[in-house]
């Protein structure tokens, strides 16, 4: 497989480098993954797609909404133990994935600042403009800080990290993006979290845990139906970067529980029979009346069951701090060797 290329773009600060993988939706450019997945029986389409710079904004007010409980819940966690997780880890190169505006980041930089820590942390997220916003925000707040932000997919930047600056590194996963990767690739992520650390290196994750279905169904419903704005707003991404015509009044939001799998599914459905034209892809998709696109899964999980899962690759947990209800669940581990890796 060739190797993916990258452009390094000056900056006026020296703390600042950017690094921007050729195209950031470069694996997605060509439309194939959206044509593979309208194809299929049942229509799905790739939830990279939620995040242009616009989605990125309505997610952010997701965040905000008093039904969506992960990010408080995680941020209260976060607050709570962030000294403690500088000092397990003391100071080390902190490398988010799914930045986005690093809010919750934050309190780990001030955790380490606190600690008299030098402060690197390199952002990795597809929306280029929040990210490089975020980052020019923090390098004003942290006059000791050194920063290189990863415009790219977590594929890429996995598969090309910056050269570390301390002996250690910190991978950070928080806001259980996890969940919305189904099992096989939930497998295939945490092998490459694997790979992407060295023996002693640590992997901070965030993910919501199982809790009553009437909590889980009203984070995804919310009264102020930005959830719904930001799950159409896919289809005004696919209008604008395919030529597509979509048109988001004949689409509804739907979002459900699937107690089985322990997910919730968010799907758009079509309130009547269309034929939609995705001209730069010479592609058209007939949908019925009442028929969905499946957009997204969020899984919830259970702690031991995961606990065992990050062993599989390596990566055992130092520690899990909870929050009184047990709704979230934030791991600390780190990185252990492997048959033939260390002495």
């Amino acid at each position: 497989m060739k190797a993916l290329q990258t452009e390094t773009k000056s900056s006026n600060n020296p703390r600042f480098r950017w690094i921007a993988f050729e195209t950031t939706m470069a694996l997605a450019d060509n439309g194939q993954d959206v044509i593979q997945g309208l194809s299929q029986p049942q229509k799905t389409l790739p939830c990279r797609y939620f995040y242009d710079d616009h989605g990125s904004e309505l997610f952010e007010q997701i965040t905000e909404l008093p039904e969506y409980y992960p990010t408080r819940t995680e941020q209260d966690i976060l607050a709570k133990f962030a000294i403690e997780i500088a000092q397990f880890t003391g100071a080390c190169d902190l490398i988010e994935l799914g930045s986005g505006s690093s809010r919750k980041t934050r309190l780990l930089l001030e955790a380490y600042h606190q600690l008299n820590h030098w402060l690197y942390y390199c952002p990795i997220d597809v929306s280029a403009g929040i990210l490089k916003a975020t980052a020019l925000a923090l390098l004003h707040q942290y006059p000791s800080l050194k920063l290189c932000g990863l415009a790219g997919t977590y594929e890429q930047a996995l598969a090309q990290l910056p050269p570390r600056e301390f002996e250690n590194r910190m991978l950070i996963f928080l806001g259980s993006t996890l969940g919305n990767l189904h099992p096989l690739e939930c497998d295939r992520f945490l092998a490459q979290i694997q790979q992407a650390l060295q023996p002693g290196d640590f992997f901070l994750l965030g993910v919501d845990l199982q809790k009553p279905v009437d909590v889980i169904e009203a984070a995804y419903n919310d009264a102020q139906g930005i959830t719904a704005q930001f799950n159409l707003n896919m289809l005004r991404h696919l209008n604008h970067r395919f030529q597509a015509n979509f048109d988001l009044d004949q689409f509804s939001h739907l979002a459900f529980y699937n107690a089985i799998d322990h997910q919730i599914e968010m799907h758009l459905c079509s309130l009547k029979r269309q034929t939609v034209v995705l001209s730069a892809l010479n592609y058209e998709v007939c949908l019925s009346d009442t028929e969905t696109i499946h957009t997204e899964i969020s899984r919830k999980f259970h702690l031991p069951t995961l606990s065992q899962e990050l062993k599989q690759h390596a990566l055992y947990p130092l520690h899990i701090w909870t929050d009184p209800n047990s709704w979230f669940g934030l791991w600390l581990c780190q990185r252990q060797c492997t048959s033939g890796e260390c002495p």
